[in-house]
């Protein structure tokens, strides 16, 4: 009976540790509304190219790419950031821009290579 307890014990106190809910890219995890500088958003745009290239949803070569543009848009639900990478090495021709998006306190939302 006291295995038991404390196993649900430590299983209760595991839930609520903050590793529990991390992603990757989980330090780019923002409450409230309160808007993202330039340099939050580009640190976590860069964060989040590299979780794309280990994770295999992109090529090796995207690792080195810089980003370009930042700008503020208008999206669907409101103001969201838009990073702008430019990768020359790409082996699609067609995907040598990689756009990713956050909200505008730099909750990450999408990645593409149509900026839409």
């Amino acid at each position: 009976m006291r295995s038991i307890i404390l196993a649900a014990a430590l299983a209760a106190l595991q839930s609520f540790s903050p590793m529990a809910f991390a992603d990757k890219g989980g330090s780019c995890h923002f409450h409230g509304k309160a808007p993202a500088t330039e340099a939050v958003v580009t640190d976590c745009a860069n964060q989040r190219r590299d979780v794309l290239v280990k994770a295999g949803k992109l090529e090796s070569s995207w690792q080195s790419a810089r980003l370009g543009a930042l700008e503020l848009v208008d999206g669907k639900k409101g103001k969201e950031w838009k990073a702008t990478f430019t990768n020359p090495a790409a082996n699609d021709k067609t995907k040598q821009n990689l756009y990713v998006f956050f909200s505008h306190p730099g909750n990450f939302i999408a990645a593409n290579f149509t900026g839409q």
